[in-house]
This record gives C-alpha cells, structure tokens and sequence, in this order.
C-alpha cells in the first residue's frame, strides 16, 4: 500500500522541494533534479474533512490544500473535472445500448463502472456474463491520470514520468485501482496514478503536522487560475452517474426534460429506483444498489433473467463513497454513524455542477481528445474488461 511505502529504492528522484513562490503562482516548476508532485482530491473526502475539523467544506479544501503544499507538494487538483467526462462518455454509452439493445444482443442492464471494488469483483468473480453489462467509461481517477501525466504534463512541458501523482480518496479499493493494469495510460505506458492515500490517512498526517499552515485555494489545470468554489455531482454520496445519465437519457430517448430525480427505496435504504413513465408505460427503469448484500442480490437475478433494470449504478460501500471504509472509521475499524451523519449533510449542501455546463470539458474534448467522438477520446476515455479464474492474481482481494 502506499501509505506504508514512505521509502523507496528511488528516494532521490522522487524526493520533491518545496514549492516556491512562483510554483505557487502557478508558473512553472523547476524539474532539474526533483519530480513534480501532483495531488488529485476525491469531491467524497471533502466532506469528511469538513466534519473531522468542525470547518465548511470550502475551508476543508483550503485547509487540505494548504497542508499539503506546506509538506511540498506542487499542486493540488479536484478530480470532479475527471467526474464530469466519466459521466459524459456513460451518458453516451447508456443512450446506444439502449437503442441497440434486443434479445439477440442483450447490452442492457448497463453497469457502472466507477468503483473499483465493484468493478474488481465482476472481473475477478463474476466474469464475462457480468463485465458484458459494465460500462467502458474510464473511473474519475483513471481519467484523472491521463489528465494529469497527459494534458498537464504537456502544458508544464514534462515528461509523464517527471510528475508523481497522488490521489486522495475515501476508498482502499482505489490502492488496487492504480496497481491494475487497466489503470495503465494508453498513451504513455506509464501509470496515471502512482499512489493513493485515503482520507483518513491524509487527516493521521494533518494532525502530525503543523496545524497553523496557510490556507490556499486549489488549482486548477487551466493555468494560473485558482478555485474557490467547491461543486459536485447530482448524487447521494457517489459520483452521480445514475441521476445524470437518467436526466440525458429521458431527453434524447424521449424528449422528457426532467429536473428533479426522485429516489424510491425498495428492499432497503440502499437499494433505490428511479423510472420515468411515458402514456402510462414506464420506459427507463433505474435503480442504485450499494453494499455487496445488493449487489449479490442483483446479479442472482441478472443470471435468471428477472431483473427489470435498464441502468444500475453500483457501489461496493453501503450508504456510497462516503461511507468508504478510508474514512468516517472510529479506532476499532467500524463505521463513525454520528460523523457519516454529519458528512452527508455537509455533502448535500455542496451545489450541484451538471457535466455539460463546463465550459473546459467541451474545451479539453476539442484541445486535448481531438473531439468529443475522435478515435484519441476513445482511447483515453474509455477502457476493456478481462474475466479472470478467482485468485489467478496475487492483488486480489479475498471477496
């Protein structure tokens, strides 16, 4: 794990000053000697640090990005911009398998393929009947790799392998996330990520620290601009493909503009449905399941062909991301429920960003990926699935 390798063979070069006054202006870092460090922050751990230190989520990310440049880190990215792409190619994705779906060529339900430990478990237990239904949309922090040792490290004028990038997530899965050889940058052949630290581990290392640090405001990969204020996804704790893909959907398939999305639980809290109904017919039939009791549930009915689902956004944490086992943990490894209720509140007050309304997504399709259907956004964006025998792989998890 990455928080346990505080040294290594190649200590030197991966050694990183501080930055200075002009890194921190945003101008471009002296690489002669020492690699780039780059930090990419999860939307899901703000939250848990807004609660851990009695601060508003704004001056949560502020805190975090000030600790984090005090111990010489370069810059410090929000991965919701990842988010926004991840949607974009799902919302595409879900749109043509729906109108290509039929009962010789059977692509629907479509399955998310944001969370690693799902994602994982499909591959390594479930195999090809169940990676079929995942979506091929890269995860936020596999676009976010490519974002950073691609695009960035070209407008910094770097090689890939001069910039270390770290992300901070609620999430262990995520450690085995960036060892996966999926996780590999079709263009560079180098990881995007070279390490994930949780939540919870970054907070051990912010109370070890100097707590009087200098706010600072995050950066952004657009320069020396700075931002302040702090979005996220349409979602109860997650990265919120099932509400944004329901919303496109409707539109394109059916012409139906739909504001709010209105959740309702079945079998239990963690197990929701969405549909929208159409001259009395339900025509798009959507549903969130989190945490491996729903999971399973599903897929048993998936196999038997009982499962009346177009869509399901799953998430191997009940309650969501922000009930990730790297975060909101008392000292004995259970769930903080008193600190999680507090974290979702916080996060249900944090304003909505709908994908499409970025401006520098629509700009990054056309600068960056050559075009927002180009064969370059294809490869980037999107990614392919291998069933293999369980416990073929010495990272696995033991599910």
């Amino acid at each position: 794990e990455c928080s346990k390798k505080t040294k290594t063979d190649d200590q030197d070069d991966l050694s990183v000053d501080a930055p200075s006054p002009a890194q921190e202006n945003g101008e471009k870092c002296d690489t002669s000697k020492h690699k780039v460090l780059v930090v990419s922050v999860c939307p899901q751990s703000l939250p848990y640090f807004a609660a851990k230190f009695n601060l508003s989520v704004t001056e949560a990310s502020r805190r975090l990005c000030g600790s984090l440049k005090s111990l010489g880190v370069h810059f410090v990215f929000d991965t919701t911009i990842a988010a926004d792409f991840s949607i974009l190619e799902s919302q595409k994705e879900f749109v043509r398998r729906y109108r290509q779906h039929s009962e010789e060529e059977r692509t629907l339900p479509m399955l998310t393929s944001a969370c690693p430990g799902w994602v994982r478990y499909a591959e390594r237990v479930l195999g090809r009947p169940i990676t079929a239904h995942l979506c091929t949309a890269k995860s936020p922090q596999q676009v976010m790799g490519s974002l950073v040792k691609d695009y960035f490290a070209r407008q910094q004028n770097l090689s890939p392998e001069k910039i270390f990038h770290v992300i901070v997530a609620p999430c262990y899965d995520k450690k085995l996330e960036a060892l996966q050889e999926g996780s590999l940058s079709a263009l560079h052949g180098s990881r995007g990520t070279d390490c994930v630290l949780t939540s919870g581990e970054i907070a051990q290392i912010m109370e070890q620290g100097d707590l009087s640090v200098k706010d600072a405001a995050i950066d952004t990969l657009f320069g020396d601009l700075r931002e302040d204020k702090v979005t996220r996804h349409d979602g109860a704790g997650s990265d919120g493909h099932l509400a944004h893909i329901f919303r496109h959907a409707a539109k394109e398939l059916f012409n139906e503009d739909v504001e709010e999305v209105t959740y309702r639980a079945l079998r239990n809290k963690d197990f929701q449905e969405v549909t929208l109904e159409k001259d009395g017919e339900v025509v798009l039939r959507f549903a969130a399941a989190c945490g491996f009791r729903n999971i399973q549930n599903m897929i048993l009915k998936l196999k038997k062909g009982k499962f009346p689902y177009h869509f399901v956004e799953v998430l191997a944490c009940a309650g969501g991301c922000l009930n990730g086992r790297g975060q909101a943990q008392t000292p004995e490894g259970h769930a903080d429920k008193a600190l999680l209720r507090q974290m979702e509140g916080i996060y249900a007050d944090i304003p909505v960003r709908r994908p499409e309304s970025s401006a520098h997504v629509q700009e990054l399709y056309q600068e960056w990926l050559e075009g927002i259907n180009s064969p370059k956004a294809r490869e980037v964006l999107h990614t392919t699935y291998q069933s293999q025998e369980r416990g073929a792989h010495s990272l696995d998890i033991k599910w």
